[in-house]
């Protein structure tokens, strides 16, 4: 014979059941006020990636290429930043910090105009790249200059952690390594694999 064994249960009082409401109540208020990262986005949440660098044309600096015989250690042999130009770059790093980029790494090639773009970001002093260096003047270096910018982020993108890999360079370098050619201050976020070629890219422009 099988006897079935009837376990009950016993029914909550309402106070108990009162406690337990509550409870639950102040549960999802204390979730409700937990911090939310502020500004966060696509291109932070990228950023923060091992495979993701944003790659950007320095802000305006008017004029096409360099003066004759300019000279990389002397700034007042080269094209430079106007003060248009600064208060671009000022609003690109607000703008980045509003996207949620708060740590960054940062590098520029070793021109003057991208070295002054990448400080005025806000991120701390850039690191100058040979790398990220302009090949206006020789178009027959841009194979050259796209494998010393693949050996930077084969040595740069293990060792960033979760802070972005800003590099400030020039239209060439970028039209070259992403094929796309974009205006002053403008962005790519661009992912690469594990040798520091382009898989994929998005262009951001340029914050008013």
């Amino acid at each position: 014979m099988i006897h079935v064994i009837h376990l009950i249960h016993p029914i909550p009082s309402r106070r108990s059941m009162s406690s337990r409401i509550a409870a639950f109540l102040f549960s999802l208020l204390a979730l409700s006020c937990l911090p939310v990262a502020a500004g966060a986005s696509e291109l932070s949440d990228k950023l923060s990636q091992p495979d993701h660098v944003l790659i950007m044309r320095h802000a305006r600096a008017p004029g096409i290429g360099d003066p004759a015989g300019f000279t990389l250690n002397d700034c007042a042999t080269q094209r430079n930043l106007n003060e248009e130009g600064r208060e671009q770059a000022r609003k690109i790093g607000n703008w980045l910090r509003q996207q949620g980029v708060v740590r960054a790494m940062v590098a520029s090639s070793p021109w003057c105009r991208t070295k002054e773009t990448a400080t005025l970001l806000g991120f701390g002093t850039p690191e100058v790249q040979d790398g990220l260096a302009s090949f206006f003047n020789d178009a027959a270096q841009g194979e050259t200059a796209n494998q010393r910018l693949e050996q930077y982020l084969r040595k740069a993108l293990p060792g960033k952690g979760s802070r972005a890999l800003i590099l400030v360079t020039h239209d060439v370098n970028i039209g070259r390594w992403t094929g796309e050619s974009v205006a002053s201050g403008e962005m790519v976020l661009v992912q690469v694999d594990a040798s520091g070629k382009p898989i994929s890219h998005k262009v951001y422009a340029r914050p008013d």
